[in-house]
């Protein structure tokens, strides 16, 4: 008790403040890691930990040679091991920090995107044609924005419900569009490592999520197979959507309420 007394004692208010922070850090970090494969190399890491301490402490010499050698050459791999990660986990910071609002979605903000990207989608799905659109926002897509066909032409519903008409040379792939221009057709998208998801999602419903776990884009899924409209952000895809939801949430990103304040 005297020993706690006396650590309380000496305790400034710097030392809480830096334990806060650090283990707002630890949580958000295993809060990222969780469900991937991360958290499994993670627990390894906890273990020759342990394991480097307990031979010091039983001075086994050879094993804790071993473990110290480990751990040293293995920090360095760590970083390609975890690459996905770090990568992932940087631009979550950059997407949640303040610094992101010094920048805009950029091309011309109306009414009329709006009503052309929900005309599209209702014809599509009333048709059951598969289609995948993708929003940029603040996160630049220009790596899969290249791996398409450019186009970089008005937005209209005309041009949306064309491109994915079944056997057409842009069908297969997603749509970029920013702002009110479709920027690219027939891109790739990456596919989503979760392996918890639902048998009857698809290719195009893996890739919606693939990219809104990588940035934060927002994807528009129109399955062929049923013509059910499912959108995806931040990692998390919402199915069976009406076309007033989707309007809404459409909204949500065209007229962001900051925007909407600042006015």
């Amino acid at each position: 008790m005297q020993w706690i007394s006396e650590t309380l004692s000496m305790l400034r208010i710097q030392d809480v403040i830096d334990i806060a922070i650090v283990a707002v850090i630890i949580y958000w970090l295993f809060k990222l890691i969780k469900g991937t494969r991360a958290e499994q190399l993670s627990k390894g890491i906890v273990v020759v930990l342990i394991l480097t301490k307990l031979s010091e402490i039983l001075q086994i010499y050879m094993l804790n040679y071993l473990l110290k050698s480990m751990l040293t050459w293995g920090f360095l791999g760590l970083f390609i091991v975890f690459q996905p990660e770090i990568r992932r986990g940087l631009e979550f910071i950059g997407r949640n920090s303040s610094i992101r609002k010094g920048f805009v979605l950029s091309g011309t903000r109306d009414e009329s995107t709006i009503n052309e990207i929900i005309s599209a989608v209702a014809s599509l799905s009333r048709q059951k044609i598969g289609a995948l659109m993708v929003i940029e926002r603040k996160t630049g897509l220009n790596e899969i924005i290249e791996t398409g066909t450019s186009i970089y032409g008005d937005l209209s519903s005309g041009l949306l419900i064309n491109i994915f008409i079944p056997n057409t040379p842009l069908h297969d792939g997603a749509v970029i569009i920013n702002g009110d221009q479709i920027v690219s057709a027939a891109c790739f998208l990456p596919l989503t490592e979760e392996k918890g998801l639902s048998k009857e999602l698809g290719t195009r419903h893996r890739a919606a999520i693939g990219i809104s776990e990588k940035s934060d884009a927002f994807a528009i899924v129109v399955s062929e197979e049923t013509g059910s409209i499912s959108v995806a952000e931040f990692g998390n895809i919402n199915r069976h959507l009406d076309l007033s939801t989707l309007e809404q949430m459409l909204r949500g990103i065209y007229f962001p309420k900051s925007d909407e304040e600042e006015i």
